[in-house]
Order: structure tokens, then sequence, then C-alpha cells
């Protein structure tokens, strides 16, 4: 059996060093998704455009604006004269933010009254909404602050925050709040996934649709030991993945990993399993590689988006909760961020740990006996 399995094994790396292509997607892309991913996937947001109409025209209403345009959040686009121009500057998105400074504003401060600013906020893209209302919600409170206590009310529709509050944040596990050190382990798993399930897929569909697992078949090698010899070096590459993209992000993005190599070792051994398992089960699946490739992008996208990657999970209704269940992406970004970022051990990841051992078995079984009788 060794023998054959091994001479088997030695086939597949021949081939996968004699194909030039495949080895520069291995590396490749990897590293440009990375850097891709790194840089651009953020909840920062910069630079907003903004319009500001002020009816007080007074020292304290320049001074408030003066606070937006001290920041890089917010540019100011237009200085409008009516309400006109700010509902024409939001519908023709030259301004996602209106600021509308009413009269009165400086002598309701100097009277000890709360000054309300207007704020009117393009909701078509509710992310940027929100995070640019998080903002001025700062600068005011900030303002506020620097007018002896006096308050700043911000009116949007009908909710106005409550005042008198001061927060003292205090992060744990990344101080600075660097949003790279949460998407950075996340990418790790995802470009993982895709590329250790597209491999598996495509290497048994291309032997069967070129004709060369019926020769292969033929052979003195079991059903078992061919699935052994296809998914093994996979399983491998897959190691050489995480590793390859761990150091660029430790290197190249300044990630800290503080957690043990062995729980993160042990995780990816689980997920990498669960991983080739459900590449062996889209190949049982496929007679084509067209076909496996929209099996694959059929799959693998609503993974990733039900992974907890960049939508927390407990935020999805219940059915798509319940679905995630079943998506070893899931558990491995826990254990990944935990290990890079927090540090701990078996005795805390046990459960996700448990979970993708038990969904890397079931996967395996299930696609071992549909190729098995595929085969036969």
């Amino acid at each position: 059996m060794f023998e054959r399995l091994s001479v088997m094994l030695m086939k597949e790396f021949l081939q996968l060093r004699r194909d030039r292509w495949m080895m520069f997607r291995l590396i490749v892309p990897l590293i440009i998704q990375m850097v891709v991913f790194g840089y651009a996937a953020t909840f920062t947001v910069h630079h907003v455009a903004t319009a500001v109409l002020d009816l007080d025209q007074s020292q304290a209403s320049r001074s408030l604006i003066s606070h937006f345009v001290a920041t890089s959040r917010f540019d100011i686009v237009d200085m409008a004269e009516n309400r006109k121009q700010i509902t024409s500057d939001i519908v023709d998105d030259r301004a996602v933010v209106a600021l509308v400074i009413n009269a009165g504003f400086s002598r309701n401060l100097e009277n000890g009254r709360s000054a309300p600013l207007q704020v009117i906020i393009d909701g078509t893209n509710s992310n940027t909404a929100l995070i640019a209302l998080g903002y001025i919600g700062q600068i005011t409170a900030q303002f506020s602050s620097e007018q002896e206590g006096r308050p700043v009310a911000l009116r949007v529709g009908s909710v106005s925050p409550v005042t008198g509050i001061k927060l003292e944040p205090l992060p744990w596990f990344n101080e600075g709040l660097n949003e790279r050190w949460f998407f950075i382990p996340g990418v790790i798993g995802t470009l993982t996934l895709l590329q250790v399930v597209s491999l598996t897929a495509f290497a048994v569909v291309r032997e069967r649709e070129v004709g060369t697992l019926e020769q292969i078949m033929v052979s003195p090698i079991r059903p078992f030991e061919f699935i052994l010899g296809k998914t093994v070096p996979f399983f491998l590459i897959g190691f050489g993945d995480i590793a390859l993209v761990s150091a660029f992000g430790i290197l190249w993005f300044h990630v800290p990993f503080i957690g043990s190599p062995l729980v993160m070792l042990a995780g990816a051994a689980l997920f990498l399993m669960a991983a080739v398992g459900m590449g062996l089960l889209l190949s049982t699946f496929s007679r084509t590689q067209q076909q496996a490739f929209a099996l694959n992008f059929f799959l693998l996208n609503p993974f990733f988006i039900l992974s907890g990657f960049a939508f927390p999970i407990a935020a999805m209704p219940k059915a798509l909760q319940w679905f995630t269940l079943i998506n070893p992406l899931r558990y491995f970004l826990v254990i990944i961020r935990a290990v890079f970022l927090k540090g701990v051990g078996v005795d805390v990841l046990w459960p996700q740990l448990l979970a993708l051992a038990l969904l890397a078995a079931v996967m395996l079984t299930i696609s071992v006996l549909r190729f098995t009788k595929s085969l036969d």
C-alpha cells in the first residue's frame, strides 16, 4: 500500500513541479490578494464629502466647522447658502453628509442651553453613513468640552444622543484598534479555503476530463489509495499557503502572533482536512472543470459571507446562523484570530477545534464514499 501511495504522491508533486502556471498560481495570487485585502479591507472612512449650511454665521459656528476641517475625516465641498443647495448636494452625490447650523447656535451656547446641529446623511451606503455619524459625534463632543461643557445636540431624524457621559475606552488585545489586525488573520483563512477547495476539486475533475482517471484505475492502485494520493498533496500545499500568508501578514503588516504555534497547527490541520473533504465532494458532482468552477463559486461565496469574516454572525437571521454551523471557515477564523491576537490555547478553543474535527470527519467520509462509488 505504502509503495503504491508513495508513487501516487510522487506523480502529483512531479505534475505540480512541471506545471509552471500552477506553481505561479500557488504563490503569486495569494500574495497579491493579501496585499489588496490588507490595504483595501477597512471600516475606516476618510475624506467624507461634506456640505455645510451655516445660518448662524458666528464665531462659535465657524469654530465648529473648523473642527471638522481639521480632521481628515471630512472634506468641506460646499458652503451652502440655503437648504435647496444642501438638498441638491446630497441628491446629486456631491456630498455624503450635510451639516446645518441653525440661527441662534451661538446664543444657545452662551446661555448654557443645548445647541442643536442638524446632520443630513446619504443613507444609500448605510455603513459609511453610520461610521461618519460616529465621527461627527466624537467631533461635536470634543467641541462641547472646549465650550466649557455646554452640549451640542446632534439631531438626526428623531434621534438625540445622551450628553454628559464621558467615555474612557480601554481596548484589549488591539490597543490601537488597528483594523488590519482583524482582517489579516481572516484573509489567511479565506484565501486558504479558496485555494485548497479549488485545487482539490479541479485536480480530480481534470483527471476524469482528460481520460487519465480510467487509466489510473486499471492499475493496481486501489480507490482509497488514489484518493489519498490526490488529496494529501493539496493538504500539504494548504499548510504551505497558511505559513506563507501568515509570515507575510506578520512581516509586512506587522500583525502580532502571540499564541502557540501548536494550537495554530492543530486548528489548521483540522481546517484543511475539512477543506480537502469539501473539494473532493465537489469533484463527485462535477464531470468537467466548468462544472467544478460553477459549483466552487456557488458554494464558496456563501461560505465566505457567512463565516464572520466581515459581518457578525450574531446579526444574521436565525436560519442563516444555523447554516453557519456547517461552515468550517467560521470556526477557523475564531481560532486564528484568537491565536494571533489573544494567545489563548486549547482550553478556550476546544469547542471550535471539536467542531472542525466533526466537520472534517463527516465531509471526508461522505466525499470518500461518493467518490469511491463514482469510481466503481
